[in-house]
């Protein structure tokens, strides 16, 4: 049915025609678009991509003259293998449908493929070059490979046959602790577990349950550009430049290049190259550790030898000691010679300056020095006695003047600790008087508390229990609380509350299988 009917017999009449709603209209648009193009293939280029925080995917395809609306819903964006990017050109597969709230068509695109091998390499350098414009690819940002790690880390698919290179390479040239974390190496999972992985091994604390590896290896096997993509990813390619555990890239063939080549710290044609990158032939070593130890060995000896000819030679080239000591010994003679006659010249000198100074001193000299300083020590005696009365006199003034200024004080002192000594005696005789009283209050306070106490004894005693018609059963003078302790002892006390009855010895048991005493007697 067409949705504009010309038939009939008025049909150039515009009020005849039948009326569509809005819906009604959009709804009969959007089921002819989706009913003519179920599933299409557009190709163009990318234009505007826009992620909102939904997880969709919204963007154009454009080619010279047209731009058709493109979107991807949440789950399909997560099965594309690769997403577009603007200036791609791709291959669009998804259906037509329209949007009845903007009045558009759109295609919901379920999947995006390049289009052709030129258009992935040429958004690849366009990646490569934003990536080496942050800094990424430097060289002076990488580390040096550790010599021989102890801990390797590798990040690769644990069923292929990639791992099993990389370990047999590891066995033959230097075995090592090896630590695994499997991962996909194609698809469209691939890059998020290769960053989660390069991180997993970076966060690892060292010393914990879980050894921290010292080198890192990325590895896969060959492939074409679309199965080696996910190592293109900017994900995977941040995480490798962001790790602090040295990497080794080995993804793919000598002649196969990813990104993550770019930003790692060597790169390795091969998995297998990345092995013997990663540890040194363990033979190797030893051989070359053998022949620096002989080398050593040669060099010490050679160095002795040398040393002691050396020695020889030196020692041929110095004098006789008899010849160095000639000289020495020959001024010692002649020194000794001419000390006697110094020595008697010396002391010649010395008596001459004693007897001059010997001279001088005669006994009238020092009679007039002692007198003349005699007539100066009484001279300085006269002095100091004149000056100590005079000191004393002002000593004896000073004092009878602050004797004055202290005398009113003195007394108020005096007059204040005779009222206080009245006082204290006043006190004094109170504390006696309570002194004398506390002994006879604290004897009667005692002595209430003592009868109080005694009457709580009898009270809570047991003889108020035999009062009520109890009694107490010692058996050989110890209590007894059962019938088998009563038949056990010889004899037996009961004490009443008005005394206590003695029950005589149990008879003894006759010779010759007497029977005993039946149950419930007491003897």
């Amino acid at each position: 049915m067409d949705m504009f009917d010309d038939t009939g017999p008025e049909a150039g009449q515009p009020g005849n025609q039948p009326e569509y709603t809005v819906s009604e209209l959009s709804g009969a648009v959007k089921r002819v678009i989706e009913g003519e193009f179920g599933l299409v293939r557009v190709r163009g280029e990318v234009g505007r991509v826009s992620r909102p925080a939904s997880g969709h995917l919204y963007f154009d395809l454009k080619d010279d003259r047209s731009v058709i609306a493109a979107i991807s819903w949440k789950g399909q964006v997560a099965k594309m293998q690769v997403r577009p990017e603007e200036g791609m050109e791709v291959v669009a597969t998804g259906r037509m449908t329209t949007f009845p709230g903007q009045s558009k068509y759109q295609l919901i695109v379920e999947d995006v493929a390049p289009a052709g091998a030129g258009a992935l390499m040429a958004m690849l350098e366009k990646r490569r070059a934003a990536l080496q414009a942050d800094g990424l690819f430097e060289a002076d940002r990488k580390r040096p490979i550790p010599y021989l790690p102890r801990v390797i880390g590798v990040v690769t698919s644990p069923s292929g046959a990639v791992i099993r290179d990389i370990l047999h390479r590891l066995r033959d040239r230097f075995p090592r602790h090896v630590l695994i974390w499997p991962v996909a190496v194609q698809g469209q999972a691939c890059a998020a577990e290769v960053a989660a992985a390069i991180r997993g091994f970076n966060a690892i604390a060292p010393g914990g349950p879980i050894p921290r590896p010292d080198l890192l290896i990325v590895a896969r096997g060959g492939g074409s550009l679309e199965d080696l993509w996910g190592f293109n990813e900017e994900i995977v390619v941040r995480a490798a430049a962001a790790s602090d555990i040295p990497l080794i890239s080995a993804v793919g063939h000598e002649t196969d290049t990813t990104l993550i080549d770019y930003a790692a710290d060597r790169r390795a044609p091969t998995p297998t190259a990345a092995a013997e990158m990663a540890v040194p032939v363990r033979l190797e070593l030893l051989a070359a550790n053998d022949a620096l130890a002989a080398r050593l060995s040669r060099a010490l000896a050679q160095g002795v030898a040398l040393r002691g000819q050396r020695l020889r030679d030196l020692g041929r080239a110095l004098p006789r000691a008899d010849t160095l000591l000639t000289g020495p010994v020959q001024r010692l003679d002649t020194a000794a010679g001419r000390l006697s006659g110094a020595l008697s010249i010396a002391v010649a000198k010395k008596r001459g300056v004693y007897e001059r100074s010997a001279g001088r001193m005669r006994p009238e000299a020092l009679l007039s020095l002692i007198t003349r300083r005699g007539d100066g020590v009484a001279s300085v005696g006269q002095r100091l006695a004149s000056a100590q009365g005079r000191r004393l006199e002002r000593a004896r003034d000073r004092a009878e003047a602050l004797s004055a200024r202290l005398a009113p004080a003195l007394a108020r002192m005096i007059a204040d600790a005779q009222r206080e000594t009245t006082k204290g005696k006043g006190r004094l005789a109170d504390l006696g008087l309570r002194l004398d009283a506390a002994p006879a209050q604290r004897l009667t306070a005692l002595s209430q508390r003592l009868e109080a106490l005694d009457r709580t004894r009898q009270t809570l005693g047991y003889g108020e229990t035999l009062r009520r018609g109890y009694a107490v059963v010692r058996g050989d003078g110890a209590v007894v609380t059962g019938r088998a302790g009563a038949e056990k002892a010889s004899t037996l006390e009961i004490e009443f509350h008005d005394g206590r009855l003695v029950i005589g010895a149990k008879p003894a048991a006759k010779k010759g299988g007497a029977k005993p005493p039946e149950q419930g007697s007491l003897f």
